[in-house]
């Protein structure tokens, strides 16, 4: 007999539907083919195992299995669950009219318990685009599926509950209902990091805030104990609130690394990923021998933080360089091509010197000359030209840490960042890149869209001709202060850039100073 059940595989963030054809006739052989992997192929002695302790016997006949298409490559366990309906369908111990309407995914335990997969969201959206009218999971991937309307979810915690639904006990269970919208704005601002916990800093909140408003990638040099981890985690607090699209796009890709938790369905605040400085370049932008995404694409729409930068892996680092300026990563191996968005706000930290006191009024450096200019030189010029605010910080006296009163809250902070967004949706609200990418902020402008919208008048201009003959400052400062600048006019709510604007901005460019490398960080 002949049965088709369908799945789905997950190749980067496009997903593919699977039509899983099952023949048995007679005869004593297992064929499988498909071109699925190794965990697929071990599916068989699963499958058998389930059937076993579920009261089932894997049928004593030549089984033949096709996955269609053949020509794409199936990977993980998602396809156990799959299989097996499609065995015992063929066996004749399902009933097969309600199989042309449901996707299956689900790892089985030997037990015949359903284990949680990854990708049930972006499968959940392929099974609507398909037209299925539903779609069976493990009872753990349920909520995260379930954010998809239009589609009946059922969550399922063993392969005998699949079996009696697909035999006609529908009436005994029920698809999952999310309230999607209610649950993402209620969420939405539930912080558990806060700037107001941030005594003295004046400036470098500041430089924070900028940051936030025009989406400017940011370096802070201090010494140890100044506070730079501190505040770059209570970043995400002042950006601007996800949308329900970003939130969707951000969680498909959580999905697809088995991030999503049980009882999570839309991720609603914006993500921040730190990975530590021994990353490898593969942990780092993806890939790997089953393709996932890296940290890079995890903190899309958020937050990459890198702290201690010149402690990571030079060659490690290089690879930022491409993603930051296409905000995309294409992952090109030799059975594979997969593309991942990776739009983020790159936050780095690092002490000026290995000793981390070089500048330090209370502490002495003891670094010779020669090794803070090969600490410092671990980064690259091509990866400061992507850096638009260089931040210096110095460690808080007692008296303002010992003050009673609390900093600025993040809540009034993002209030004055989404304000100074929405006039950047307006000014982009129609411009696109060269390849056809929307611009969404100030530090998306492309060098035409610079000089259309952050020229400064005459005063401005003066300005900062003098910095750059006077601080030696390089020419790949200039556009960089431009659009900083640009985002200070959007916080004050100029139309145009002043003076003032351009002053501030120079300020965040130390480390383009034409002799940071002999002075360190220039301080």
């Amino acid at each position: 007999m002949l049965v088709k059940t369908f799945s789905a595989a997950v190749n980067g963030l496009n997903v593919t539907t699977i039509t899983i054809e099952v023949s048995i006739t007679r005869g004593m052989q297992y064929h499988l083919t498909g071109l699925g992997d190794e965990a697929v192929r071990e599916s068989r002695d699963r499958i058998a195992a389930a059937l076993q302790n579920n009261g089932y016997r894997f049928p004593m006949a030549d089984i033949t299995v096709n996955m269609a298409p053949a020509d794409l490559r199936k990977e993980g366990s998602g396809f156990d669950l799959p299989l097996a309906i499609g065995i015992l369908a063929a066996n004749e111990n399902i009933q097969c009219h309600l199989l042309k309407d449901y996707m299956l995914v689900g790892e089985l335990g030997l037990d015949g318990n359903l284990q949680p997969i990854r990708g049930a969201l972006p499968i959940a959206i392929q099974a609507r685009k398909e037209g299925f009218k539903g779609l069976i999971v493990p009872n753990r991937n349920v909520r995260e599926a379930a954010v998809v309307n239009n589609l009946d979810v059922y969550g399922m915690n063993s392969l005998k509950d699949v079996i009696h639904f697909l035999n006609g006990a529908t009436d005994n269970y029920s698809p999952t209902r999310v309230d999607t919208r209610k649950e993402f704005y209620e969420h939405q601002y539930s912080f558990d990091l806060d700037f107001s916990d941030v005594r003295g800093q004046e400036s470098v909140r500041r430089a924070l805030e900028v940051a936030a408003a025009g989406g400017h990638n940011v370096i802070m040099i201090g010494p140890p104990g100044s506070g730079k981890s501190m505040m770059a985690k209570r970043l995400p607090s002042i950006l601007p609130p996800l949308s329900l699209s970003e939130s969707l796009e951000t969680t498909q890709i959580h999905s697809i690394a088995g991030k999503v938790g049980c009882n999570e369905s839309l991720i609603a605040q914006r993500p921040f990923r730190s990975p530590h400085h021994t990353i490898s370049q593969v942990a780092l932008v993806g890939g790997g021998t089953n393709p996932q995404p890296g940290e890079i694409s995890l903190a899309h729409n958020g937050v990459l933080f890198s702290d201690e930068l010149p402690e990571f892996n030079k060659q490690t680092l290089e690879v930022l360089r491409q993603p930051l300026e296409d905000r995309k990563i294409t992952i090109s191996r030799a059975k594979y091509t997969i593309e991942y968005p990776c739009s983020f706000m790159f936050v780095a930290s690092m002490n000026p010197c290995p000793c981390g006191y070089y500048g330090d009024p209370t502490h002495h450096c003891v670094c010779t000359p020669g090794q803070i200019q090969r600490y410092m030189n671990k980064i690259s010029g091509p990866l400061l030209d992507r850096i638009d605010i260089h931040c210096e910080i110095q460690a808080v006296p007692f008296a303002e840490l010992s003050m009673l009163k609390l900093g600025e809250p993040s809540a009034v902070i993002r209030e004055r960042v989404i304000r100074a967004r929405s006039i950047q949706t307006t000014r982009f609200a129609s411009l696109t890149t060269a390849g056809g990418a929307r611009i969404h902020c100030n530090a998306q402008m492309t060098e035409r869209m610079v000089h259309e919208f952050a020229e400064p008048d005459e005063d401005g201009l003066t300005l900062l001709r003098t910095a750059m003959e006077r601080l030696k400052l390089s020419a790949r400062a200039y556009s960089r202060i431009l659009k900083v600048a640009r985002t200070i006019a959007d916080l004050a709510g100029s139309e145009n850039v002043e003076s003032r604007h351009i002053a501030e901005a120079i300020g965040y460019r130390n480390l383009d100073r034409g002799d940071w490398a002999e002075r360190g960080v220039g301080w």
